[in-house]
């Protein structure tokens, strides 16, 4: 077995990306502190051509050279948009029929390896504060909570973590 080199891995052009059929999941990102974790998450979007990213309430915006380290040029490729208010982009989500899951461990949520998702449909996935987490509000108006199961002590992922598993589960159901 041999390691790939970069001219190797058929990576695509920042316009072929936004040309491309985008997967159906908006990322929602609900006062992330961390501006690695933004940038992680824009480079995690970038990998499963993710439609959209809406960086909200405190968490930061490119261009920025901490966001840059981690994304890694994501932010150049990914459709992003800064919203003040995650409540009211919430509910433009449900207008206009995006299904709204904040990933949060909560009452009668759905743990992410149970969860169904249709290929007619589009999603979007909130992820909160580092130590908050999503905001009671969000949850409030979310059409579900999705959770990671964990076994460990700890029961708690980085959001980028968190991101990257639910991107990836979500990417592989929705391409079947």
């Amino acid at each position: 077995m041999r390691k790939l080199r970069n001219n190797e891995l058929g990576r695509i052009s920042v316009d072929e990306f936004k040309e491309a059929e985008k997967t159906p999941i908006i990322v929602v990102l609900d006062n992330i502190r961390s501006l690695n974790n933004v940038g992680s998450v824009f480079r995690t979007s970038d990998a499963f051509l993710i439609e959209k990213i809406y960086l909200c309430g405190i968490t930061a915006t490119p261009p920025n050279k901490e966001i840059h380290k981690t994304a890694l040029g994501a932010t150049e490729s990914v459709n992003w948009e800064y919203v003040e208010d995650t409540i009211p982009l919430i509910h433009k989500l449900k207008e206009d029929g995006v299904k709204v899951f904040s990933i949060e461990q909560a009452d009668n949520s759905t743990m992410l390896d149970e969860l169904s998702v249709s290929k007619e449909e589009k999603y979007a996935v909130v992820f909160g504060n580092e130590v908050k987490g999503v905001q009671q509000e969000v949850v409030n108006a979310s059409d579900n909570c999705i959770e990671i199961p964990q076994l460990g002590t700890k029961h708690s992922l980085n959001i980028s973590v968190s991101c990257g598993v639910v991107l990836w589960d979500l990417f592989v159901k929705l391409r079947k």
